[in-house]
């Protein structure tokens, strides 16, 4: 994962907790469920990016293993 996509999906997760702490705190049922879909989100990019890079480097692996590096 670079460093940007983990920025950008930490800022989505933070957003969505203040957004679900936010409607918490002020009895807004809606801004709540927003906060939660954000972290949700947020959190199936990360997961999306961890298996990506895991592809990437299984791909590298057999590559360098038929190339002889």
């Amino acid at each position: 994962m670079s460093f940007s996509d983990d920025a950008k999906n930490k800022a989505e997760e933070l957003k969505g907790r203040a957004k679900e702490a936010a409607g918490a705190a002020t009895g807004d049922d809606e801004l709540k469920a927003e906060g939660q879909v954000d972290q949700g989100k947020a959190d199936v990019k990360a997961k999306l990016t961890e298996a990506a890079d895991k592809v990437k480097h299984g791909v590298d692996a057999v590559k360098d293993k038929l190339t002889g590096h």
